[in-house]
């Protein structure tokens, strides 16, 4: 099983891996693991450890919380395989031999949230635009100007974008990331589920700057490509930490966009097992996402495709299909729906794993838009909702920085504000409704009203 290990180092270890520079390899930091064999390629990730504020519990991750670098808090990540012989026995041996580990994890394996079924397009992206008031977004300054925008995928092809869209599209290269071992240039690669997600975020926010993350481009043992592992997502997201706090504390914005997750138990620890991934809050790339929505990112995820009437043949949970951070309290989830308002059945219903009302919203999708997989194919599945919904808030983050209005207030903006598809408030197929330009608009200004 391929898992990854927890530690905690000494704290000249800690500060070499969270600080700028060459990071110690895993070797440094964990050699000699026991019925470990380690991934020398992975480089070591700090952890933020979570704080609680005003003297809360410091076990409960459901209060307030700080998240902290600092080398005497943080903890360092490695992956590596053990065997599947007696695992639970083989987990408790290695954490009785080396007292530096305080955590052995799930490193499940992520796939892109693709749908079933070949149904044509429903309306285009036009009618998203005109559904998602992009002219009045416009007319209020909202366009994405300036708003850093992670697409977490198989990567974009810009200029395949850009002949769709029929105009330029701005790529932030240097704040790109790759995981190890993908080679390939930000913005250069091969047309696929990446470039639809890219095309679908500037359907609401033409002028934001992608950050190319080929997440699901690392390669594993008998892997395709167009899957990964969580560890590559925990570096990512340990990158885009980093960019979102080089930002100004008044301008910080960051918008980052996942249409994956994880379809499998197979893959991971049993639920109550301390390293299981679906339904563990404590898990690292939950705590991770955590942080990062404290630090001022907007998280989406999309909710997935194991909707009752139309699920994804992957699709392996038997029920509560929304697991791990697609169900994360501090991340948008979102579902479908086609340009009519009407729920497209694969999109999943909740409760969600780690949060019981998911998904929180829905947005567009099963429309003709990047033809990233032919002429006639639709952007689908609930992969193409989850950058629909990301390229809204990308918009609203060009007046509204996370200092003006927190992630948490964003979120609760977008639910309050959508249009309610259910007879009385939240409901497990279209959460709190469908993403309304118009209520949203009308939200700042009144909030803008109250602020002057």
């Amino acid at each position: 099983m391929r898992i990854m290990i927890q530690l905690r180092p000494t704290p000249d270890l800690v500060a070499a891996v969270t600080e700028p520079g060459p990071s110690p390899s895993t070797a440094d930091v964990a050699g000699g693991l026991p019925g470990v064999e380690l991934d020398p390629a992975f480089v070591p990730v700090a952890i933020p450890r979570p704080l609680p504020r005003s003297g809360g519990d410091p076990l409960s991750l459901e209060q307030p919380l700080d998240f902290s670098l600092a080398a005497e808090d943080a903890t360092v990540l490695v992956r590596g395989t053990i065997s599947d012989d007696d695992l639970a026995a083989r987990v408790a041996l290695l954490s009785s031999l080396r007292p530096d580990v305080v955590g052995v994890h799930a490193d499940p394996v992520i796939e892109t949230s693709l749908t079933c079924g070949g149904d044509a397009p429903v309306g285009d992206w036009r009618d998203v635009e005109r559904l998602l008031n992009v002219a009045a977004l416009s007319a209020e300054g909202l366009d994405g100007s300036g708003v850093a925008l992670a697409v977490l995928d198989t990567g974009i092809n810009a200029a395949h974008v850009a002949r769709q869209l029929g105009r330029s599209v701005t790529l932030d290269a240097e704040r790109s990331w790759n995981p190890s071992g993908v080679p390939g240039r930000p913005g250069e690669f091969d047309v696929d589920h990446g470039t639809m997600c890219a095309f679908d975020t500037l359907i609401a926010a033409p002028q934001a700057s992608l950050i190319d993350v080929p997440l699901l481009m690392s390669r594993r043992p008998g892997g395709s490509a167009l899957d990964g592992l969580l560890s590559d997502a925990v570096a990512a997201f340990a990158h885009l930490r980093t960019v979102l706090e080089a930002q100004p504390a008044e301008s910080r914005a960051l918008v980052i966009n996942n249409s994956w997750g994880s379809f499998s138990p197979r893959w991971d620890f049993p639920v109550g097992h301390p390293g299981n991934y679906s339904d563990n809050a404590a898990h690292p790339f939950n705590l991770i996402v955590a942080s990062l929505d404290r630090a001022g990112a907007d998280v989406l995820f999309a909710a997935g495709n194991c909707g009752r009437e139309c699920k994804d043949g992957r699709c392996a949970f038997p029920d509560r299909p929304i697991v791990g951070a697609n169900s994360h309290a501090r991340a948008l989830s979102v579902g479908g729906v086609d340009v009519n308002g009407e729920r497209v059945g694969y999109s999943s219903q909740g409760p969600g794993r780690l949060t019981a009302r998911k998904p929180d919203l829905c947005a567009y999708t099963h429309f003709l838009g990047s033809r990233a997989f032919g002429e006639a194919e639709p952007d689908s599945g609930t992969s193409a909702a989850c950058p629909v919904a990301a390229g809204l808030v990308a918009a609203i983050r060009t007046q509204w920085p996370a200092s003006r209005l927190s992630p948490a207030q964003l979120r609760s903006l977008l639910r309050r504000t959508a249009d309610d598809r259910s007879e009385i408030g939240f409901d497990f197929d279209y959460g709190y409704g469908i993403v309304d330009t118009a209520g949203v608009v009308a939200a700042l200004r009144r909030r803008a009203k109250r602020v002057a």
